[in-house]
Protein backbone atom coordinates (compact mmCIF):
# COMPACT_ATOMS: atom_id res chain seq x y z
CA UNK A 1 0.00 0.00 0.00
CA UNK A 2 1.11 3.58 -0.27
CA UNK A 3 2.39 5.73 2.29
CA UNK A 4 1.50 8.95 1.56
CA UNK A 5 -2.29 10.40 1.46
CA UNK A 6 -3.60 13.62 1.50
CA UNK A 7 -5.61 13.11 4.53
CA UNK A 8 -5.06 10.55 6.97
CA UNK A 9 -8.23 9.53 9.46
CA UNK A 10 -7.39 7.52 12.61
CA UNK A 11 -10.47 5.96 13.44
CA UNK A 12 -13.38 5.12 10.95
CA UNK A 13 -16.42 6.10 12.41
CA UNK A 14 -19.64 7.07 10.56
CA UNK A 15 -17.92 11.29 10.87
CA UNK A 16 -14.56 10.17 10.20
CA UNK A 17 -16.30 8.02 6.95
CA UNK A 18 -18.25 11.05 5.58
CA UNK A 19 -15.47 12.90 5.86
CA UNK A 20 -13.29 10.91 3.67
CA UNK A 21 -16.07 9.98 1.56
CA UNK A 22 -16.82 14.12 0.63
CA UNK A 23 -12.33 14.63 0.69
CA UNK A 24 -12.58 11.37 -2.03
CA UNK A 25 -15.24 12.84 -4.19
CA UNK A 26 -13.10 16.50 -3.97
CA UNK A 27 -10.08 14.40 -5.09
CA UNK A 28 -8.35 13.92 -2.19
CA UNK A 29 -6.12 10.77 -1.76
CA UNK A 30 -7.67 9.18 1.72
CA UNK A 31 -7.07 6.33 3.57
CA UNK A 32 -8.77 5.14 7.50
CA UNK A 33 -6.73 3.42 9.56
CA UNK A 34 -9.36 1.72 12.69
CA UNK A 35 -8.15 -0.34 15.35
CA UNK A 36 -11.56 -2.41 15.35
CA UNK A 37 -12.04 -5.12 13.70
CA UNK A 38 -14.89 -3.55 11.28
CA UNK A 39 -15.15 0.12 10.68
CA UNK A 40 -18.24 1.99 11.71
CA UNK A 41 -17.37 2.53 15.53
CA UNK A 42 -20.79 2.27 17.84
CA UNK A 43 -22.91 1.50 14.55
CA UNK A 44 -22.09 -1.98 13.80
CA UNK A 45 -24.26 -5.25 13.47
CA UNK A 46 -23.74 -8.56 14.24
CA UNK A 47 -25.17 -12.29 15.76
CA UNK A 48 -24.33 -11.25 19.15
CA UNK A 49 -26.48 -13.79 20.40
CA UNK A 50 -27.41 -16.62 18.24
CA UNK A 51 -26.51 -17.19 14.54
CA UNK A 52 -29.24 -16.03 12.46
CA UNK A 53 -30.43 -13.14 14.87
CA UNK A 54 -28.82 -9.72 14.02
CA UNK A 55 -28.30 -7.00 16.63
CA UNK A 56 -27.29 -3.11 16.63
CA UNK A 57 -24.96 -3.14 18.90
CA UNK A 58 -24.94 0.39 20.40
CA UNK A 59 -26.64 2.90 17.90
CA UNK A 60 -29.75 1.66 16.45
CA UNK A 61 -32.21 4.79 14.51
CA UNK A 62 -30.27 6.25 11.62
CA UNK A 63 -33.24 8.78 11.32
CA UNK A 64 -30.42 11.79 11.68
CA UNK A 65 -28.52 10.01 8.93
CA UNK A 66 -31.22 9.65 6.51
CA UNK A 67 -32.35 13.42 7.00
CA UNK A 68 -28.83 14.63 7.15
CA UNK A 69 -27.15 17.47 4.52
CA UNK A 70 -24.82 14.21 4.08
CA UNK A 71 -27.22 12.27 2.78
CA UNK A 72 -29.09 14.59 0.52
CA UNK A 73 -25.56 15.19 -0.77
CA UNK A 74 -24.69 11.45 -1.14
CA UNK A 75 -27.88 9.15 -0.79
CA UNK A 76 -27.88 8.23 -4.30
CA UNK A 77 -24.15 7.21 -4.68
CA UNK A 78 -24.66 5.50 -1.03
CA UNK A 79 -27.83 3.80 -2.55
CA UNK A 80 -25.85 2.23 -5.66
CA UNK A 81 -23.55 0.62 -2.78
CA UNK A 82 -26.43 -0.96 -0.92
CA UNK A 83 -27.72 1.17 1.36
CA UNK A 84 -31.32 0.71 2.54
CA UNK A 85 -33.66 1.90 5.48
CA UNK A 86 -36.40 0.46 6.80
CA UNK A 87 -38.96 3.23 7.20
CA UNK A 88 -40.98 3.25 10.99
CA UNK A 89 -44.35 4.27 11.19
CA UNK A 90 -44.73 4.01 14.95
CA UNK A 91 -41.52 5.76 16.47
CA UNK A 92 -42.11 5.62 19.92
CA UNK A 93 -43.80 5.08 23.25
CA UNK A 94 -43.83 4.73 26.66
CA UNK A 95 -45.64 2.31 29.37
CA UNK A 96 -46.80 3.18 32.53
CA UNK A 97 -46.65 0.60 36.01
CA UNK A 98 -51.15 1.11 35.89
CA UNK A 99 -50.93 -0.89 32.20
CA UNK A 100 -51.56 2.26 30.46
CA UNK A 101 -49.30 3.88 27.84
CA UNK A 102 -48.94 6.51 25.07
CA UNK A 103 -47.10 6.93 21.75
CA UNK A 104 -45.94 8.78 19.02
CA UNK A 105 -46.87 7.56 15.50
CA UNK A 106 -47.04 9.09 11.68
CA UNK A 107 -50.71 8.82 12.00
CA UNK A 108 -51.75 12.25 13.47
CA UNK A 109 -55.02 11.34 14.54
CA UNK A 110 -54.09 8.74 16.20
CA UNK A 111 -51.64 10.24 17.89
CA UNK A 112 -53.76 12.92 19.20
CA UNK A 113 -56.41 10.06 19.99
CA UNK A 114 -53.56 8.54 22.62
CA UNK A 115 -52.36 11.60 24.02
CA UNK A 116 -56.32 12.51 24.36
CA UNK A 117 -56.78 9.38 26.94
CA UNK A 118 -54.47 11.02 29.33
CA UNK A 119 -55.38 14.91 28.80
CA UNK A 120 -58.03 16.85 25.79
CA UNK A 121 -55.94 19.67 26.99
CA UNK A 122 -52.30 17.77 26.04
CA UNK A 123 -54.17 16.49 22.76
CA UNK A 124 -54.97 20.41 22.02
CA UNK A 125 -51.53 21.84 22.22
CA UNK A 126 -50.22 18.68 20.37
CA UNK A 127 -51.91 19.40 17.21
CA UNK A 128 -51.03 23.48 17.81
CA UNK A 129 -46.81 22.36 18.16
CA UNK A 130 -47.55 20.39 15.03
CA UNK A 131 -48.98 22.90 12.97
CA UNK A 132 -46.25 25.20 14.02
CA UNK A 133 -43.51 22.82 13.91
CA UNK A 134 -42.64 23.34 9.71
CA UNK A 135 -42.11 27.08 11.01
CA UNK A 136 -39.73 26.09 13.88
CA UNK A 137 -37.81 23.70 12.54
CA UNK A 138 -36.19 25.94 10.03
CA UNK A 139 -34.76 27.54 12.83
CA UNK A 140 -34.24 24.72 15.27
CA UNK A 141 -32.61 23.14 12.53
CA UNK A 142 -30.99 25.61 11.02
CA UNK A 143 -29.16 26.16 14.58
CA UNK A 144 -28.43 22.68 15.08
CA UNK A 145 -26.60 22.75 11.36
CA UNK A 146 -25.01 26.04 11.40
CA UNK A 147 -21.15 26.48 12.22
CA UNK A 148 -20.15 27.24 15.41
CA UNK A 149 -18.35 30.70 14.58
CA UNK A 150 -18.97 34.13 15.65
CA UNK A 151 -19.90 35.38 11.97
CA UNK A 152 -22.12 32.68 11.09
CA UNK A 153 -24.32 33.19 14.38
CA UNK A 154 -24.49 36.74 13.86
CA UNK A 155 -25.64 35.39 10.48
CA UNK A 156 -28.29 32.89 11.80
CA UNK A 157 -29.61 35.49 14.68
CA UNK A 158 -29.76 38.33 12.11
CA UNK A 159 -32.20 35.51 9.85
CA UNK A 160 -33.66 34.62 12.78
CA UNK A 161 -34.94 37.98 14.43
CA UNK A 162 -36.22 39.25 10.62
CA UNK A 163 -37.96 36.32 10.53
CA UNK A 164 -39.74 35.89 13.97
CA UNK A 165 -39.19 39.69 15.35
CA UNK A 166 -37.10 40.60 18.93
CA UNK A 167 -40.34 38.78 21.19
CA UNK A 168 -40.43 35.21 19.19
CA UNK A 169 -36.59 35.51 18.99
CA UNK A 170 -36.02 36.31 23.12
CA UNK A 171 -38.83 33.21 23.44
CA UNK A 172 -36.85 31.29 21.05
CA UNK A 173 -33.87 31.80 23.19
CA UNK A 174 -35.63 31.16 26.26
CA UNK A 175 -36.85 27.92 25.33
CA UNK A 176 -33.11 26.96 24.43
CA UNK A 177 -32.19 27.46 27.96
CA UNK A 178 -35.01 26.01 29.59
CA UNK A 179 -34.71 22.18 31.11
CA UNK A 180 -36.99 19.16 30.02
CA UNK A 181 -39.12 19.70 32.95
CA UNK A 182 -39.24 23.56 32.55
CA UNK A 183 -40.85 23.32 29.38
CA UNK A 184 -43.18 19.77 29.69
CA UNK A 185 -44.81 21.42 32.92
CA UNK A 186 -45.38 24.56 31.32
CA UNK A 187 -46.58 22.65 28.00
CA UNK A 188 -48.46 19.84 28.91
CA UNK A 189 -50.40 19.20 31.79
CA UNK A 190 -50.45 15.35 32.07
CA UNK A 191 -47.12 13.57 34.02
CA UNK A 192 -48.01 10.60 31.53
CA UNK A 193 -46.78 12.66 28.11
CA UNK A 194 -44.21 14.82 29.85
CA UNK A 195 -42.61 11.41 30.65
CA UNK A 196 -43.28 10.05 27.43
CA UNK A 197 -41.35 12.98 26.05
CA UNK A 198 -38.94 13.78 28.64
CA UNK A 199 -37.48 10.10 28.34
CA UNK A 200 -35.86 11.37 24.78
CA UNK A 201 -33.74 13.83 26.97
CA UNK A 202 -32.17 10.65 28.74
CA UNK A 203 -30.66 9.43 25.28
CA UNK A 204 -28.62 13.32 25.40
CA UNK A 205 -27.39 13.53 29.29
CA UNK A 206 -30.38 15.65 29.63
CA UNK A 207 -31.88 14.68 32.96
CA UNK A 208 -35.64 16.44 33.45
CA UNK A 209 -33.76 19.38 35.61
CA UNK A 210 -30.74 19.74 33.13
CA UNK A 211 -30.40 23.12 31.73
CA UNK A 212 -30.56 23.19 27.88
CA UNK A 213 -32.19 20.03 27.41
CA UNK A 214 -35.98 21.09 26.29
CA UNK A 215 -34.63 21.25 22.77
CA UNK A 216 -34.59 17.55 22.44
CA UNK A 217 -37.96 16.16 24.01
CA UNK A 218 -39.69 18.77 21.60
CA UNK A 219 -37.44 17.96 18.33
CA UNK A 220 -38.05 14.38 18.59
CA UNK A 221 -41.61 14.42 19.20
CA UNK A 222 -42.25 16.59 16.59
CA UNK A 223 -39.98 15.02 14.13
CA UNK A 224 -41.62 11.38 14.70
CA UNK A 225 -45.11 12.89 14.63
CA UNK A 226 -44.24 14.68 10.89
CA UNK A 227 -41.48 12.08 9.11
CA UNK A 228 -41.71 8.37 11.56
CA UNK A 229 -38.47 6.89 12.34
CA UNK A 230 -36.06 5.44 10.26
CA UNK A 231 -33.55 1.40 10.90
CA UNK A 232 -31.22 0.00 8.76
CA UNK A 233 -32.84 -2.67 6.45
CA UNK A 234 -30.74 -5.74 8.40
CA UNK A 235 -28.63 -3.45 10.66
CA UNK A 236 -27.55 -0.51 11.60
CA UNK A 237 -24.58 -0.95 9.86
CA UNK A 238 -26.06 -0.56 6.11
CA UNK A 239 -23.98 2.77 6.50
CA UNK A 240 -21.32 2.00 7.40
CA UNK A 241 -21.13 -0.32 5.12
CA UNK A 242 -22.07 1.39 1.99
CA UNK A 243 -19.28 4.52 3.08
CA UNK A 244 -16.65 1.99 2.63
CA UNK A 245 -17.80 0.89 -0.38
CA UNK A 246 -17.90 4.30 -2.13
CA UNK A 247 -14.73 5.22 -0.32
CA UNK A 248 -12.98 2.20 -1.71
CA UNK A 249 -14.52 2.64 -5.30
CA UNK A 250 -13.41 6.15 -5.27
CA UNK A 251 -9.51 5.56 -4.17
CA UNK A 252 -9.96 5.55 -0.68
CA UNK A 253 -7.69 3.40 1.32
CA UNK A 254 -9.40 1.84 5.11
CA UNK A 255 -7.42 -0.26 7.29
CA UNK A 256 -9.02 -2.15 10.58
CA UNK A 257 -7.54 -4.23 13.46
CA UNK A 258 -4.81 -1.11 13.37
CA UNK A 259 -3.97 1.38 16.65
CA UNK A 260 -2.18 4.52 16.03
CA UNK A 261 0.23 5.24 18.34
CA UNK A 262 1.27 9.11 17.64
CA UNK A 263 0.59 11.64 15.42
CA UNK A 264 3.76 12.82 13.56
CA UNK A 265 4.37 16.81 13.74
CA UNK A 266 6.84 19.36 14.14
CA UNK A 267 7.36 23.00 13.96
CA UNK A 268 3.29 22.95 15.07
CA UNK A 269 2.06 21.08 11.91
CA UNK A 270 1.05 17.81 11.83
CA UNK A 271 2.58 15.41 8.76
CA UNK A 272 0.82 12.11 9.42
CA UNK A 273 0.71 9.10 12.36
CA UNK A 274 2.76 5.80 13.21
CA UNK A 275 1.09 3.09 13.45
CA UNK A 276 1.40 0.26 16.23
CA UNK A 277 3.31 -2.27 13.51
CA UNK A 278 6.09 0.65 13.36
CA UNK A 279 5.10 2.24 9.82
CA UNK A 280 4.50 5.80 8.99
CA UNK A 281 1.94 7.06 7.15
CA UNK A 282 2.42 10.72 5.84
CA UNK A 283 -0.74 12.84 5.48
CA UNK A 284 -0.14 16.03 2.80
CA UNK A 285 -2.56 18.37 3.63
CA UNK A 286 -4.52 16.60 7.11
CA UNK A 287 -4.82 14.40 9.79
CA UNK A 288 -8.03 13.87 11.19
CA UNK A 289 -8.40 12.32 14.45
CA UNK A 290 -11.96 11.06 15.65
CA UNK A 291 -11.30 10.15 18.71
CA UNK A 292 -12.78 10.82 22.11
CA UNK A 293 -11.12 14.15 23.22
CA UNK A 294 -8.51 12.76 26.12
CA UNK A 295 -7.07 10.76 23.76
CA UNK A 296 -5.74 13.15 21.75
CA UNK A 297 -2.77 14.70 23.90
CA UNK A 298 -1.64 10.95 24.10
CA UNK A 299 -1.57 10.68 20.26
CA UNK A 300 0.58 14.12 20.26
CA UNK A 301 2.66 14.22 23.42
CA UNK A 302 2.08 17.89 23.76
CA UNK A 303 1.01 19.45 27.25
CA UNK A 304 -0.85 23.05 26.35
CA UNK A 305 -3.59 24.51 27.70
CA UNK A 306 -5.87 23.23 24.93
CA UNK A 307 -4.33 19.73 26.00
CA UNK A 308 -5.53 20.24 29.54
CA UNK A 309 -9.35 21.17 28.30
CA UNK A 310 -9.13 18.04 26.49
CA UNK A 311 -8.40 16.14 29.13
CA UNK A 312 -11.26 17.92 31.31
CA UNK A 313 -13.70 17.10 28.73
CA UNK A 314 -16.89 15.82 31.03
CA UNK A 315 -18.36 12.44 29.47
CA UNK A 316 -22.23 11.00 30.10
CA UNK A 317 -23.41 8.48 32.85
CA UNK A 318 -22.67 5.25 30.86
CA UNK A 319 -24.70 2.67 29.28
CA UNK A 320 -25.39 -1.01 29.51
CA UNK A 321 -26.73 -3.07 26.45
CA UNK A 322 -28.55 -6.14 26.67
CA UNK A 323 -29.40 -8.04 23.64
CA UNK A 324 -31.81 -10.35 23.43
CA UNK A 325 -33.01 -13.36 20.70
CA UNK A 326 -36.77 -13.84 21.27
CA UNK A 327 -39.11 -16.79 20.47
CA UNK A 328 -41.60 -13.76 20.21
CA UNK A 329 -42.27 -10.07 20.59
CA UNK A 330 -43.04 -9.22 24.20
CA UNK A 331 -46.70 -9.47 24.99
CA UNK A 332 -47.26 -5.94 26.49
CA UNK A 333 -49.66 -5.60 29.38
CA UNK A 334 -50.84 -2.01 28.09
CA UNK A 335 -51.53 -3.59 24.44
CA UNK A 336 -50.57 -5.65 21.81
CA UNK A 337 -50.35 -2.16 19.46
CA UNK A 338 -47.17 -1.71 21.46
CA UNK A 339 -45.88 -4.32 19.58
CA UNK A 340 -45.76 -2.26 16.92
CA UNK A 341 -43.51 0.45 17.96
CA UNK A 342 -39.51 0.93 17.57
CA UNK A 343 -39.00 1.87 20.81
CA UNK A 344 -40.70 1.12 23.95
CA UNK A 345 -39.33 3.43 27.03
CA UNK A 346 -39.50 1.60 30.77
CA UNK A 347 -39.52 5.54 31.79
CA UNK A 348 -43.00 6.19 33.82
CA UNK A 349 -42.16 9.96 35.20
CA UNK A 350 -39.85 12.84 35.24
CA UNK A 351 -39.16 12.26 38.99
CA UNK A 352 -37.86 8.70 38.53
CA UNK A 353 -35.31 9.93 35.45
CA UNK A 354 -33.61 12.76 37.40
CA UNK A 355 -33.13 10.27 40.87
CA UNK A 356 -32.05 7.81 38.32
CA UNK A 357 -29.36 10.15 36.96
CA UNK A 358 -28.47 11.52 40.39
CA UNK A 359 -27.68 8.03 41.13
CA UNK A 360 -25.76 6.84 38.30
CA UNK A 361 -23.51 10.15 38.46
CA UNK A 362 -23.01 9.43 42.19
CA UNK A 363 -21.28 6.06 41.00
CA UNK A 364 -24.37 4.10 42.16
CA UNK A 365 -26.19 1.53 40.25
CA UNK A 366 -29.81 3.19 39.88
CA UNK A 367 -32.59 1.18 41.77
CA UNK A 368 -34.93 1.53 38.87
CA UNK A 369 -33.18 2.56 35.92
CA UNK A 370 -34.35 3.26 32.50
CA UNK A 371 -34.94 0.53 29.95
CA UNK A 372 -34.95 1.54 26.32
CA UNK A 373 -36.57 -1.52 24.59
CA UNK A 374 -36.12 -1.50 21.03
CA UNK A 375 -38.08 -3.66 18.73
CA UNK A 376 -36.32 -3.36 15.16
CA UNK A 377 -37.67 -6.90 13.98
CA UNK A 378 -41.32 -5.23 13.89
CA UNK A 379 -39.65 -3.63 11.45
CA UNK A 380 -37.40 -5.76 9.79
CA UNK A 381 -38.41 -9.18 10.05
CA UNK A 382 -34.92 -9.67 8.02
CA UNK A 383 -32.70 -9.62 11.54
CA UNK A 384 -34.21 -12.71 12.42
CA UNK A 385 -35.16 -16.15 11.14
CA UNK A 386 -38.80 -16.19 10.50
CA UNK A 387 -41.02 -16.48 13.68
CA UNK A 388 -38.42 -15.00 15.52
CA UNK A 389 -37.43 -11.38 16.82
CA UNK A 390 -34.63 -9.66 18.14
CA UNK A 391 -35.15 -7.28 20.91
CA UNK A 392 -32.34 -4.36 21.79
CA UNK A 393 -32.33 -2.64 25.64
CA UNK A 394 -29.96 -0.04 26.51
CA UNK A 395 -30.06 0.44 30.32
CA UNK A 396 -29.61 4.34 30.92
CA UNK A 397 -28.16 5.20 33.08
CA UNK A 398 -25.34 3.67 34.49
CA UNK A 399 -22.09 4.54 35.95
CA UNK A 400 -18.84 3.88 34.87
CA UNK A 401 -17.21 3.03 37.60
CA UNK A 402 -19.76 1.71 40.51
CA UNK A 403 -19.30 2.88 43.84
CA UNK A 404 -22.25 1.04 44.96
CA UNK A 405 -25.95 -0.28 44.76
CA UNK A 406 -28.88 2.26 45.61
CA UNK A 407 -30.97 -0.98 45.94
CA UNK A 408 -28.88 -2.29 48.36
CA UNK A 409 -28.89 -5.76 46.50
CA UNK A 410 -25.38 -5.76 44.57
CA UNK A 411 -22.41 -5.95 46.87
CA UNK A 412 -19.89 -6.12 43.51
CA UNK A 413 -18.02 -2.89 42.42
CA UNK A 414 -16.78 -3.88 39.03
CA UNK A 415 -18.86 -4.93 36.53
CA UNK A 416 -17.76 -7.85 35.95
CA UNK A 417 -19.59 -9.10 38.89
CA UNK A 418 -22.16 -6.64 38.66
CA UNK A 419 -23.15 -6.76 35.06
CA UNK A 420 -25.49 -9.98 35.39
CA UNK A 421 -27.44 -9.03 38.32
CA UNK A 422 -27.71 -5.61 37.11
CA UNK A 423 -29.24 -6.71 33.77
CA UNK A 424 -31.48 -8.82 35.51
CA UNK A 425 -32.53 -5.72 38.03
CA UNK A 426 -33.64 -4.58 34.34
CA UNK A 427 -35.09 -7.55 32.78
CA UNK A 428 -37.37 -8.14 36.07
CA UNK A 429 -38.36 -4.35 34.97
CA UNK A 430 -39.29 -5.43 31.38
CA UNK A 431 -41.04 -8.64 33.07
CA UNK A 432 -43.91 -6.49 35.08
CA UNK A 433 -44.47 -4.44 32.03
CA UNK A 434 -44.70 -7.47 29.54
CA UNK A 435 -45.33 -10.85 31.81
CA UNK A 436 -43.55 -13.55 30.25
CA UNK A 437 -40.74 -12.05 28.08
CA UNK A 438 -38.08 -14.30 29.97
CA UNK A 439 -39.89 -17.55 28.59
CA UNK A 440 -39.39 -16.21 25.56
CA UNK A 441 -35.34 -16.32 25.76
CA UNK A 442 -33.53 -18.28 23.43
CA UNK A 443 -30.38 -16.01 23.36
CA UNK A 444 -28.83 -13.25 25.31
CA UNK A 445 -25.69 -10.99 25.40
CA UNK A 446 -25.07 -8.41 28.03
CA UNK A 447 -22.55 -5.99 27.55
CA UNK A 448 -21.55 -3.37 30.56
CA UNK A 449 -20.33 0.07 30.08
CA UNK A 450 -16.64 -1.07 30.63
CA UNK A 451 -17.29 -3.56 27.48
CA UNK A 452 -18.31 -0.87 25.43
CA UNK A 453 -15.35 1.30 26.19
CA UNK A 454 -13.16 -1.67 25.45
CA UNK A 455 -14.62 -2.03 22.03
CA UNK A 456 -14.68 1.40 21.24
CA UNK A 457 -12.28 3.76 23.62
CA UNK A 458 -14.67 6.98 22.73
CA UNK A 459 -17.11 5.89 24.56
CA UNK A 460 -15.32 6.22 28.04
CA UNK A 461 -16.98 4.91 30.72
CA UNK A 462 -19.56 3.85 28.62
CA UNK A 463 -20.85 6.90 27.12
CA UNK A 464 -22.26 6.21 24.46
CA UNK A 465 -22.80 10.02 23.07
CA UNK A 466 -18.77 10.80 23.80
CA UNK A 467 -19.46 13.83 25.77
CA UNK A 468 -21.88 15.24 27.91
CA UNK A 469 -23.86 17.94 25.78
CA UNK A 470 -24.64 20.31 28.85
CA UNK A 471 -24.53 24.05 28.02
CA UNK A 472 -21.15 24.62 29.24
CA UNK A 473 -19.98 21.84 26.86
CA UNK A 474 -22.27 22.59 23.98
CA UNK A 475 -22.75 24.91 20.63
CA UNK A 476 -19.99 27.35 20.31
CA UNK A 477 -17.99 25.14 23.60
CA UNK A 478 -17.74 21.65 22.36
CA UNK A 479 -15.71 20.63 22.31
CA UNK A 480 -14.02 24.17 23.84
CA UNK A 481 -14.21 27.19 22.82
CA UNK A 482 -12.17 28.33 19.39
CA UNK A 483 -11.87 25.14 18.46
CA UNK A 484 -16.22 24.08 17.62
CA UNK A 485 -15.05 23.34 13.92
CA UNK A 486 -12.48 20.34 15.08
CA UNK A 487 -9.31 22.36 14.36
CA UNK A 488 -6.70 22.41 16.85
CA UNK A 489 -3.69 24.31 17.89
CA UNK A 490 -1.35 22.24 15.79
CA UNK A 491 -2.10 23.28 12.00
CA UNK A 492 -3.34 20.51 9.49
CA UNK A 493 -4.59 18.30 12.92
CA UNK A 494 -8.39 18.16 13.32
CA UNK A 495 -11.02 16.26 15.73
CA UNK A 496 -13.77 15.20 14.27
CA UNK A 497 -16.85 12.66 15.99
CA UNK A 498 -19.45 12.99 17.85
CA UNK A 499 -17.42 15.37 20.68
CA UNK A 500 -16.82 18.09 18.12
CA UNK A 501 -20.43 20.16 17.40
CA UNK A 502 -22.91 19.54 16.64
CA UNK A 503 -22.06 16.47 18.65
CA UNK A 504 -23.95 13.03 19.13
CA UNK A 505 -26.49 11.41 16.68
CA UNK A 506 -25.98 9.55 13.29
CA UNK A 507 -25.96 12.97 11.12
CA UNK A 508 -22.38 12.99 10.11
CA UNK A 509 -22.89 16.71 11.10
CA UNK A 510 -18.95 17.58 12.69
CA UNK A 511 -17.39 14.93 9.52
CA UNK A 512 -19.21 16.56 7.09
CA UNK A 513 -18.57 19.96 8.17
CA UNK A 514 -14.81 19.86 8.85
CA UNK A 515 -14.67 18.17 5.09
CA UNK A 516 -16.19 20.88 3.74
CA UNK A 517 -14.16 23.61 5.20
CA UNK A 518 -10.95 21.36 4.32
CA UNK A 519 -12.28 21.49 0.49
CA UNK A 520 -14.07 25.22 0.18
CA UNK A 521 -17.57 23.53 -0.64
Amino acid sequence: MPDSYDAVFIGAGHNSLASALHLAASGWKVALFEQAAVAGGAVKSGAYTLPGFQHDWAAMNLSLFAGSPFMKAYGAELARHGLEFAPVSSPFASVFADGTWCGVSTDAAATRARIAQHSATDAATWGRLCAGFPAEASHLFGLLGAKMKLRALAYFGFKTLRAKGLIGTLDMGQFLLQSPRQWLNHTFESPKVQAMLGAWGMHLDFAPDIAGGALFPYLEGMAAQAFGMVLGKGGSDTIIRALCAAITARGGHIETGQTVTRIVHSGGKASGIVLADGREITARRAVIANVAPRALPKLTGTKTDFDTKMTAFAHAPGTMMIHLALSDLPDWMAGNDLKSFAYVHLAPSLDQMARTYQQAKAGLLPDEPIVVVGQPTSVDPSRAPAGNHTLWLQIRMAPGEIKGDAKGEIAAKNWAQAAEPFAQRALDILENYAPGTHAKILGKRIVPPTELEADNPNLVGGDQICGSHHLAQNFLFRPMRGHADGSTPIRNLHLTGAAVWPGAGLGAGSGYLLAQKLTGK
